[in-house]
């Protein structure tokens, strides 16, 4: 008799199969129970016949709680009634473990209980669908990067010094040394892009941004493509290609799992390119218009870039912020130095910042200037440093954080459920 899997039972219509298992739901109907049964590939009605099993078996099947874990055996027929279209008719339950009471139940939960109990509501169908959503949007980044010749790079996680300056990072003691939690692997994807022309780095990252808006955590991944001779519109041009092709892997695969989230669709298959493109400048005069008090020279926050993704039905890329508000590597404008080469894509529907990056400075004069200027230490970047003494050519790159693509896609209010155990402000447990 085979054991199987859910996924898999339209292949087995007909026979005796064994199903392993936890108990979704049971509902009882005078000599019949009906119990839906999950194994993390799908839900499967499974029906229990007092005159089918006998006394002994329907008070087994009346005993399991909701989430016992059981092994299921019986015939599957096709019946549309039935959830994913099949039904098992039992002829046997074997309890593995009769749950104690389950704490989450089929009503309003505060989101702080929620949180206490994340190892648990993993198992709730909405929770099952984001990170379903989620898995298939990781393979689809590495799908797209491995199928354009780009070459896998593992950035280290423990890192001397700051990609972004100092005020967010994670310190750690390394023996005698003070390390820190990587921000981004962004500067070892620079030297590996010259090694093999073009890489990408796919890792946690970690932020200590005392913040607790929806759109932060303090751990989070992040997928970072870094591509030699390529300059500030080849990234935008990637970055294009690369969210439509995400979009589209989803729309493609995880439809049952959009449904379960109850997502408009019809706003995701709107995302084509190419995406609009305005500038810092552009973007400020809009707001201001909007009546937002931003000045010229401010960075945008979460209602900035609200009001500005709302007013498209697709990313938009926002590019030439000041150098003043970017990163001391990011390479300035030649027509206008005030301005850096950089470039952030905006989701729409009020979903801000997804992608963020730009041309990185290449000369080895401009680079230690710049170093300096921002009073980080020179000899931590004594090795990012040689990468423009050996060799050097105009590259760049950009970094995608999975969780608000995640969200964006998903439709969520919060970060919180994109990622099986979230790292909020003041929030490690479980």
């Amino acid at each position: 008799m085979a054991v199987v899997y859910i996924e898999d039972v339209a292949r087995y219509a007909g026979q005796e199969v064994t199903i392993r298992g936890w108990l979704r739901h049971r509902r009882e109907s005078g000599k019949l129970h009906f119990l839906i049964i999950r194994d993390g590939t799908g839900d499967l009605q499974a029906v229990v016949s007092r005159g089918s099993v006998g006394e002994e078996q329907f008070s087994v099947s009346a005993r399991l709680t909701q989430e016992s874990s059981v092994m299921v055996t019986g015939r599957l027929r096709q019946d549309s009634r039935a959830p994913g279209g099949y039904e098992l008719e039992v002829s046997r339950i074997e309890p593995i473990q009769i749950a104690e009471p389950f704490p989450i139940q089929p009503k309003e939960h505060g989101v702080g209980f929620l949180m206490e109990h994340r190892h648990l509501w993993l198992r709730s169908s909405r929770q099952h669908a984001i990170l379903r959503i989620r898995h298939e949007i990781i393979r689809a980044c590495r799908n797209f990067f491995d199928q354009r010749g780009f070459v896998l790079i593992d950035a280290p996680i423990f890192t001397p010094n700051a990609c972004e300056g100092t005020t967010t990072l994670f310190r750690t003691q390394y023996f005698d040394e003070t390390a820190y939690l990587t921000q981004s692997g962004q500067l070892y994807s620079e030297a590996a892009a010259a090694a093999f022309g073009k890489v990408y780095c796919f890792g946690p990252t970690f932020r200590a941004e005392k913040s607790k808006t929806r759109r932060h955590l303090m751990e989070f991944w992040m997928v970072e493509p870094e591509v030699a001779f390529a300059e500030l519109p080849d990234m935008m041009d990637l970055a294009e290609e690369f969210l439509v092709y995400i979009v589209e892997r989803v729309l493609s695969a995880r439809r049952a799992e959009l449904a379960t989230l109850e997502r408009d669709v019809g706003k995701l298959e709107r995302v084509k390119r190419p995406f609009p493109r305005i500038t810092y400048e552009e973007a400020v005069s809009f707001l201001r218009r909007k009546g937002n008090p931003i000045q010229h020279g401010d960075d945008f926050g979460g209602d900035e870039e609200t009001l500005l993704s709302n007013e498209f039905d697709r990313p938009v890329i926002v590019h030439r912020y000041p150098t003043a508000l970017k990163a001391f590597y990011m390479q300035n404008d030649p027509v206008k130095p005030e301005l850096a080469l950089c470039m952030d894509v905006l989701a729409p529907e009020g979903y801000g910042e997804i992608i963020g990056g730009g041309q990185r400075i290449h000369e080895y004069d401009k680079l230690l200037a710049r170093i300096r200027e921002h009073k980080l230490p020179e000899d931590a970047f004594r090795w990012y440093l040689d990468l423009r003494r050996f060799g050097s050519v105009p590259h760049a790159g950009f970094g995608m954080g999975i969780e608000r693509v995640v969200a964006w896609i998903c439709g969520l209010d919060h970060v919180r459920e994109t990622i099986p155990f979230p790292r909020l402000l003041y929030k490690l447990y479980p």
